[in-house]
């Protein structure tokens, strides 16, 4: 096999295996719940803690791997993820759990950024779309796979078989990396880590993350609002470095810009959709983990076959358009989830997902061609940075939008019968804000059409 070939086919594994770790386990949250008694807030947190990890490391990543080499990251990076999901199957209290999601959320913010990158480095420009279509199919195929694997892995053998799938695979991935692949892809050699951007990043995000998942409190407001000051002081920290952790300047780029927060407005719609289908599918309709997660495919497998073929679309067409469109797309599926209550039919929300999962399909693979495009090629790992950053960000806080309305609608209690009219509002209540965001994405996907890629 040819060698960018090969980096490809790794990367692509490694794409699957990074959403796996969140969506399989988000199918067998319930079981999780039960076992340690937790509450609707807290189970909740078991997909936002690691999103919040990932969203905060994913900035500094992009300097790290592209400073000490995107191989070798990615090497101590799978080491880490195999360590200490071991670890997790041996806890036996919510805090350990969470403490493993935790430091899962940093390996995982590594590799997501070195894989991308690898496959931008490994191709030429012409062959980009096409690369990162088949890459964003890796994850598209993991969206489609998490749900039916956990499903059935809990059920037959409970969620400590969920954690410990990806291990043995792993463990072939790096035997791979350390003997095929001779490459290594390092932007930044002599380049000074800007530890003062890292931190003041890192920070101003916890507290703005951890803060808009408890609006609903004073100390909630106060967080967000000394998040949000903490993340301008980084950007005009950011904007007297020579070597900035994130180069600020990137956005004056209206397709960077625009693309970008296409994306996180996407991930903000969307993410929190899964969760609350296989809320509805599991408490709700009282389905088994194993059938929701079959059910749960129809949508991330529109995705799979969709991604291919978006990304070569947008080597060819104006790919902003293509974005919007699906976006458009999935403004549509997230106003019919709107309407999803005890009495809806299958076959509603059969053809909802259908909707939702073409939109998705089509919108990724062209957005992320134009924001890896629109940097000169010694900055890939960077737009790989915010790639994944507006991503986690985006997923992180669809999450805690979810959490939000369950806080205001529901309180902090455990989801059972008596509470079910309540899930039931807060899921559509949840689903309409989504809807607004959806709409924010069409119109950032038309921006910047007209500016040049570098």
């Amino acid at each position: 096999m040819e060698k960018k070939n090969l980096i490809l086919l790794i990367c692509t594994v490694l794409s699957f295996f990074t959403v796996f770790a969140v969506n399989a386990v988000m199918v067998v949250i319930p079981t999780i719940a039960s076992e340690f008694h937790m509450s609707n807030i807290v189970q909740n947190w078991i997909t936002i803690i690691f999103l919040l990890v990932v969203a905060v490391m994913s900035v500094p990543a992009g300097q790290i791997s592209g400073k000490y080499g995107l191989k070798k990251v990615t090497i101590l990076s799978i080491i880490l993820f195999i360590i200490i999901s071991i670890i997790n199957v041996l806890v036996t209290s919510q805090e350990q759990f969470l403490a493993c999601r935790f430091v899962l959320g940093i390996s995982l913010s590594l590799i997501n950024v070195t894989s991308m990158a690898m496959v931008v480095s490994a191709f030429k420009p012409e062959e980009r779309g096409k690369a990162l279509g088949i890459n964003i199919t890796g994850v598209y195929v993991g969206l489609s796979l998490s749900p039916v694997l956990g499903g059935i892995l809990n059920y037959q053998l409970g969620w400590r078989s969920v954690v410990l799938f990806g291990v043995p695979f792993l463990f072939l991935i790096l035997a791979i990396l350390l003997t095929k692949i001779d490459e290594e892809w390092i932007t930044f050699e002599n380049v000074p880590l800007d530890i003062k951007g890292s931190i003041s990043y890192g920070v101003g995000m916890v507290l703005f993350m951890y803060g808009f998942t408890i609006l609903n409190e004073p100390l909630g407001i106060i967080l967000t609002i000394l998040g949000i000051i903490i993340l301008i002081v980084f950007c005009l920290i950011e904007l007297k470095q020579d070597y900035p952790v994130f180069d600020i300047r990137f956005f004056k780029n209206r397709k960077f810009l625009s693309s970008n927060f296409a994306s996180l407005c996407a991930y903000l719609a969307t993410f929190a959709v899964t969760t609350i289908l296989n809320y509805h599918l599991q408490y709700i309709k009282g389905f088994d983990s194993q059938t929701a997660g079959i059910i749960l495919l129809i949508a991330p497998l529109c995705q799979v076959v969709l991604a291919p073929i978006a990304g070569r679309l947008s080597d060819r067409y104006v790919p902003q358009i293509l974005a919007a469109i699906g976006m458009a797309l999935g403004t549509i599926s997230l106003f019919l989830f709107s309407f999803l209550d005890s009495q809806s039919s299958l076959e509603f929300l059969i053809i909802s997902m259908i909707i939702y999962g073409v939109g998705f399909g089509l919108f990724s693979p062209p957005n992320t061609n134009v924001i890896m495009g629109s940097v000169p090629p010694k900055d890939t790992s960077i737009a790989s940075a915010a790639v994944a950053t507006m991503r986690t960000v985006g997923q992180a806080m669809s999450m805690g939008i979810l959490t939000l309305v369950f806080a205001f609608i529901m309180g902090n209690v455990p989801i059972i019968e008596q509470y079910y009219p309540l899930l039931i509002s807060s899921c559509q209540i949840t689903c309409l804000i989504c809807v607004i965001l959806c709409i924010a994405s069409v119109f950032a996907s038309f921006v910047g059409i007209k500016s040049t890629i570098n």
